[in-house]
């Protein structure tokens, strides 16, 4: 038997007995402090290490036929979106994003990462219709050698796939010493200003900026009101969606989460741009921003956009592929001012900003961009790993069955929510 399968099986051990003890006091709090976005637990949730949850998605990317490597790479962008408690994009989407996708044969588990055109500060890359999360880390690597090399360095990624959490990409630029910027176009969500049809992806806009603090300020947000992956988060814990994030094909405000997620698929219910519809709370701007980035990532490689990455035949209900654009650049700061002198800069402004007066009706706190992650982070490490809620074991149970060798099975047979 090998080491790391004796050091797993203890930890599936200590995970089940750690859950259970969990799920019996803290059925219904999450423990820890309050930040922006934590929730309760769902009933029936049950707590799993990271480690035990990134092997776990390790071993289902390598029975996909994902290369060791590169599955390592995507199971280690997943877990990170779950370490800093956006669970809209971690363990949450291994079998509806990826693994149906390659099982629907629109998403490659192996595919070549060529170089289409480069410039010393600049690259064209090719992701083949791989999985984009290694075509992503790929892509930011190279801009941040670039960067390195030249000040700045610039990567377009075409024919990519899904990247996960653009915060990833940003942080990586970050722990080199490096302003790091990312997006990525997307299936069509988002309803233009005073239209109801969807148009654009959620199309997020993403900065990491070095800082001297325990974390860098990474600002990584849909240009809508809300994403696709939240309203899923809501379908999964039997939530309502907000008034005024989905607008339907007549113009009727939605809330059925359900409903909301089979009309998205089928072209009759779109995304709010960031600011709402119409033009009074600058709904405009979100469209606006959402329309640059889809510009990035789809006029660099002459790449398609809209109906024809929406990842569906609209007509018949086959899948398709959607082939996305991705923007990754990193500016390395040294050369500029000096990266202690920089972070210190940067510091002093995000403290002036939480330091500043308080609305007295408000939780008593001002946070900066990647303060609430960073703060997951700290929590959900101290209460032994993060929440997996009922639909999302019945998908570990579902991937088990389905993607793992049977020595991979015994692995994680029991889960600890099965005891």
């Amino acid at each position: 038997m090998k080491m790391r399968d004796v050091l797993l099986g203890i930890l599936i051990g200590a995970a089940g007995a750690a859950a259970l003890t969990r799920r019996r006091k803290l059925k219904h709090r999450g423990g820890g402090d309050w930040y922006p976005g934590k929730n309760p637990p769902v009933e029936g949730s049950c707590i799993l290490p990271f480690e035990y949850m990134e092997a776990f998605m390790l071993a289902v990317f390598e029975g996909l036929g994902v290369p060791a490597k590169e599955a390592k790479i995507c199971a280690d962008v997943l877990i990170e979106a779950d370490k800093r408690g956006i669970d809209s994009h971690g363990i949450g989407r291994l079998k509806p994003i990826y693994c149906d996708r390659v099982d629907q044969g629109i998403l490659k588990p192996i595919a070549p990462i060529t170089i289409v055109q480069e410039t010393q500060a600049s690259a064209l890359v090719d992701g083949n219709l791989g999985l984009g999360l290694y075509v992503g880390p790929y892509c930011m690597d190279l801009a941040i050698k670039k960067a390195k090399e030249c000040g700045v360095g610039v990567v377009i990624a075409q024919r990519s796939t899904h990247y996960g959490i653009a915060g990833y990409y940003a942080t990586m630029a970050t722990q080199k010493g490096c302003v790091g910027f990312s997006t990525t176009n997307a299936r069509p969500s988002i309803a233009p200003t005073f239209g109801v049809e969807g148009m654009l992806g959620t199309n997020p806009l993403c900065f990491g900026i070095p800082t001297d603090e325990a974390f860098p300020f990474v600002i990584d947000c849909a240009t809508s009101v809300n994403q696709r992956g939240k309203i899923e988060r809501y379908g999964r814990e039997g939530k309502a969606t907000p008034r005024g994030c989905v607008v339907d094909i007549e113009g009727k405000e939605r809330t059925d989460t359900q409903g909301i997620l089979e009309d998205m698929v089928l072209g009759k219910a779109a995304l709010c741009p960031l600011g709402g519809a119409g033009e009074d709370l600058g709904g405009y701007k979100g469209y606006g921003w959402a329309t640059a980035v889809e510009l990035l990532c789809t006029a660099f490689q002459s790449g398609p956009w809209g109906e024809e990455i929406c990842g569906v035949d609209r007509a018949t209900g086959a899948k398709k592929p959607m082939p996305l654009g991705h923007v990754f650049m990193a500016i390395d700061v040294e050369p500029l001012i000096g990266l202690d002198k920089f972070k210190a800069n940067a510091g002093e402004l995000l403290r002036g900003l939480r330091a500043s007066t308080k609305d007295p009706n408000g939780p008593g706190k001002i946070w900066t961009a990647g303060e609430p992650e960073h703060d997951a982070f700290l929590d959900r490490t101290k209460q032994g790993g993060f929440w997996v809620p009922p639909a999302l074991q019945k998908h570990m149970v579902e991937l088990r069955a389905s993607k793992l060798s049977p020595e991979q099975q015994e692995r994680f047979t029991p889960f600890p929510f099965e005891k």
